[in-house]
């Protein structure tokens, strides 16, 4: 199935090429992903056990809530239809969800909302963790997809949802397991938008998870990774004797599809070298 939210730097136009490297017997495997966001390769996968996580705590409420409790998300969340092009209560939804004693349902159906309303989809939050997109130029945006949220719900059914430092995989993980890693991309020369979280993700934390790629290659657990096209980031990865392979892509932050910008990304994979 396709994701019930749009994501920053989500991977549904790469899923092709991904899926090239993911082991064909994959539903006979726990399938993992530490940093889900939208969870384009997850849907689209639809595995029927393993964990997903995400240092994003209210997108974490948020899939909770779809896998527990869908039918109230979708009650809750569709109380905003009438408002989606509203300017003004946008702005007063946004400062309620930024409030931090709103119930996990309402949080929930307002991070629905926002993701429907906000500017592209973004998801992007200053130092002090305050959600900030302003509204994007939507006619008549649905806010709720009930037959999506439903079959969300079944495919969560026995999935462990997290919200967790990636480290977490090195105990969840066992041999023969898939991961998929989609971290913030390095990108230090670059101005694009990377706020996703309150902290962010730098190079130490980049070099954590190459590391921890060499842990889980040992423990003969299955992994892919994307990243940007950086000299830094590939050569982080060749020394460790990953294979690199890069992808063709567009940047699609631009709200006009005509203008998005053709990049090139990595993926990087050890699935050829285990037994």
């Amino acid at each position: 199935m396709k994701p019930i939210l749009k994501w920053a730097g989500g991977k549904s136009s790469l899923i092709n090429d991904i899926k090239k490297y993911i082991p064909p017997d994959i539903y006979n495997r726990k399938y993992h992903e530490p940093f889900l966001g939208g969870g384009a390769l997850f849907f689209e996968v639809e595995p029927i056990k393993g964990t997903i996580n995400d240092i994003n705590n209210r997108l974490m409420n948020f899939y909770k809530i779809v896998k527990e409790r869908p039918e109230e998300l979708i009650k809750e969340a569709s109380k905003y239809q009438k408002y989606s092009t509203n300017t003004e209560i946008y702005y007063e939804l946004r400062d309620e969800y930024n409030k931090d004693n709103i119930s996990d349902i309402e949080s929930a159906a307002l991070l629905l909302y926002l993701n429907k309303t906000a500017y592209n989809g973004l998801y992007r939050v200053n130092s002090q963790n305050i959600f900030n997109v302003p509204i994007g130029k939507y006619k008549n945006p649905t806010i709720v997809n009930k037959k999506r949220i439903r079959d969300a719900s079944l495919i969560l059914k026995n999935i462990e949802i997290l919200h967790t430092d990636f480290t977490y995989i090195l105990d969840k993980a066992d041999e023969g397991d898939f991961c998929y890693f989609d971290p913030p991309y390095y990108q230090p020369e670059a101005n694009k938008f990377k706020d996703y979280s309150q902290n962010g993700f730098n190079y130490d934390d980049h070099k954590r998870l190459c590391e921890t790629c060499v842990k889980l290659t040992e423990k003969k657990v299955f992994f892919i990774l994307s990243n940007s096209n950086n000299p830094t980031i590939k050569n982080m990865y060749k020394k460790e004797n990953f294979e690199v392979i890069e992808v063709d892509n567009k940047w699609m932050i631009s709200c006009n599809a005509s203008s998005r910008e053709k990049i090139t990304e990595i993926l990087v994979h050890n699935t050829s070298s285990i037994d």
